[in-house]
């Protein structure tokens, strides 16, 4: 349920309507938006229906939530959210990107890549220092070792980190290293590690799961923000479908799904999208000009000596080629006005 309140409601009645919330067992979150407060009342349905409070003074009205995630709805958050990261905004209009290698394989391997990805332009550095991967025999990763190196490749060049987090037990130990949490496609409903991490003062990045719904995803997004942690990102990486010439099929419809949906910014995976370098760059455009705030790409200093996921890597200059175009393609948009900022 959200409760509107009249336009210059006094701070005394949204604290009258705060303590009718309370007063049922319920709770109650203040959203003040630029011309009204909205608040936001969470706990058992039941209780909600015993909840009268349209009759106090201040209070336009009371509307239920019809969806099964209420925290990252619409209804219960109308403006978009925007999250800060250390200065970088995600969600307020500016193109985003994240790039690096699938996997932290050598300390030089990755002040390499950090090094290539600063100069492309890119904000954010991933790699991923823990690697659940399909065969037990494929390179897994190096770590904590991992988690190391990427710090001190981040505290190098500026860049922020982003590394995936996998197991409940390695939760901390992966925050104290990185400025984003990644939950990876693979457990994207481990709901005890969605937990774990929406109790961390991190932001988490969460990766859609190869054969998930959108409703799904959104829920799985609402298990992190019932725990206290409303700095979520979502990225789209394609879903598994009949076809099988790219890897996945990268499903660019829920850019637009999700900002009429949810208030929560979504990010693309071309990358893992399709699967093949060569398809990257198209697919990237298509994310930008799809109204998508930032994108993720996997981008190795020798692709052809990848432990992982060489195929979809970009070479240094179809990185830099890439990050060029999609720069200049975003300022076109919004220069032009054609760039879609919100669909709620």
């Amino acid at each position: 349920m959200v409760i509107i309140m009249r336009a210059g409601a006094a701070e005394s009645s949204i604290q009258e309507v705060i303590r009718a919330i309370e007063y049922n067992g319920l709770s109650g979150k203040v959203m003040e938006g630029e011309f009204q407060t909205i608040i936001g009342v969470i706990g058992d349905r039941e209780k909600m229906c015993c909840l009268n409070v349209e009759s106090l003074e201040g209070v336009e009205k009371a509307v239920s939530i019809s969806k099964s995630y209420k925290l990252v709805s619409r209804e219960y958050h109308p403006q978009p959210t925007v999250i800060d990261i250390g200065g970088i905004k995600i969600g307020d209009g500016n193109l985003v990107a994240i790039a690096g290698p699938c996997a932290v394989e050598s300390k030089e391997q990755i002040m390499q890549a950090a090094d290539i990805v600063k100069s492309g332009g890119a904000q954010f550095l991933r790699g991923g220092a823990y690697k659940p991967r399909t065969s037990p025999y494929s390179f897994q990763g190096l770590e904590e070792l991992g988690l190391k190196y990427l710090a001190e490749a981040g505290e190098r060049t500026g860049l922020k980190i982003v590394s995936e987090v996998t197991e409940v037990e390695n939760v901390n130990k992966v925050a104290e290293y990185v400025d984003v949490l990644q939950i990876g496609a693979r457990n994207m409903q481990n709901f005890r590690l969605l937990k774990e991490v929406g109790r961390q003062n991190k932001p988490v990045l969460l990766k859609r799961g190869i054969s998930a719904t959108i409703d799904e995803w959104l829920n799985a997004a609402e298990y992190i923000m019932s725990e206290g942690n409303e700095r979520i990102i979502l990225c789209e990486r394609g879903i598994r479908s009949y076809e099988e010439y790219t890897r996945n099929t990268l499903d660019l419809s829920a850019v637009a799904a999700v900002k009429h949906l949810s208030h929560l910014p979504i990010i693309v995976d071309p990358s893992h999208g399709t699967g093949k370098w060569r398809m990257v760059k198209p697919m990237a455009f298509a994310a930008v000009a799809a109204g998508a705030d930032g994108l993720m790409m996997e981008m190795h200093p020798d692709p052809a000596k990848a432990l992982s996921d060489g195929p979809q890597s970009l070479t240094p200059e179809h990185y830099r080629d890439i990050m060029d175009g999609v720069s200049r393609l975003a300022a076109f948009l919004q220069e032009s006005g054609l760039a879609i900022r919100d669909i709620g």
